[in-house]
């Protein structure tokens, strides 16, 4: 990995060196403009619209526009000078549950390792914050920008989350189209209550995958191979208009399927042996009668 950031954990009198390393990484597949007369990849370059030449990073400052046209000029010392007594520290201000802070306020994810001999130090912090279950509010500036932090043990890792300011954070007043405060239809409730339900797993990130990534991937491989490639269009869904209609048609899509009776192990009957239709009639099985027992003729007594 590749150190991002070396500097210090700071809690009371307690510093910890650190270093610091991205905890995730961006896939998204990148693509350039291309001339399509000539296939030719296009370049960005730094030009001045008003002398009409090409600009060198040395000639090249920051400003800001406080009016339309209108620019405050900084050299690049000026603006390290005010990050200057905290850039290589994380200031811990306080300790929190993890659950009082809303997600809405997570950036970007960091891992901390220790740095030169502070190894004992990174223990003791990491051992005191996991029996706790606490994580640390600091405030870091990383790349001349000051920002909020939790800190938290992650396994046997500290890892540092930065999150925004809360005035950073548009309130919901401004979402346009919210809809009123009204009563729902309790039969409706219930429904979508039972869908959460039967859809309610424990979170398990490796079954989720970036489709769209896998299928471009795909794409990108067989034109390098030079075939062919046609995408069929995707099948309109459709405008289920009731909404019971959708919430049961939900529902029975996530139903456990029941276990195939066929794939029973039960024992085969065994098949009693046919009985002769005299044996039916003694025990009474027969549906068919049973043809009459002949009669046999009397013997006729000799004449005195």
């Amino acid at each position: 990995m590749h150190t991002v950031w070396k500097g210090a954990i700071s809690f009371g009198l307690v510093h910890v060196p650190v270093k610091m390393f991205s905890a995730t990484e961006d896939k998204d597949i990148s693509m350039r403009y291309i001339h399509k007369v000539c296939g030719s990849p296009l370049a960005y370059v730094r030009q001045c619209p008003s002398c009409e030449v090409d600009v060198k990073w040395e000639e090249i400052t920051k400003g800001y526009e406080y009016e339309k046209g209108k620019f405050v000029l900084f050299e690049k010392d000026e603006l390290e000078a005010l990050n200057d007594s905290t850039s290589k520290t994380i200031t811990i201000l306080d300790f929190v549950d993890l659950t009082e802070i809303d997600p809405i306020y997570f950036q970007k994810t960091y891992y901390l390792s220790p740095d030169q001999a502070g190894g004992n130090a990174y223990q003791l912090l990491m051992n005191a914050m996991r029996d706790t279950g606490k994580i640390g509010i600091a405030k870091i500036s990383i790349r001349s920008k000051s920002s909020l932090a939790a800190i938290r043990v992650l396994e046997d890792c500290l890892s540092m989350e930065t999150i925004f300011y809360p005035d950073e954070i548009r309130p919901v007043s401004q979402v346009p189209n919210l809809p009123e405060v009204q009563k729902v239809n309790e039969k409706e409730l219930t429904m979508a209550k039972l869908l959460i339900d039967q859809l309610s797993t424990p979170f398990e990130p490796g079954k989720y995958t970036d489709d769209y990534r896998s299928k471009l991937l795909d794409l990108i491989q067989h034109k390098v191979a030079g075939e062919e490639i046609k995408i069929a269009p995707a099948k309109p869904e459709a405008n289920v208009m009731d909404l019971m209609a959708a919430l049961q048609a939900s529902i029975e899509a996530v139903k456990p399927i029941p276990a195939d009776p066929g794939t029973t192990t039960a024992k085969p009957k065994k098949r009693a042996p046919r009985k002769t239709p005299a044996q039916a009639v003694a025990g009474g099985e027969s549906d068919t009668p049973a043809a009459p027992a002949k009669r046999k003729k009397a013997t006729p007594k000799p004449k005195v």
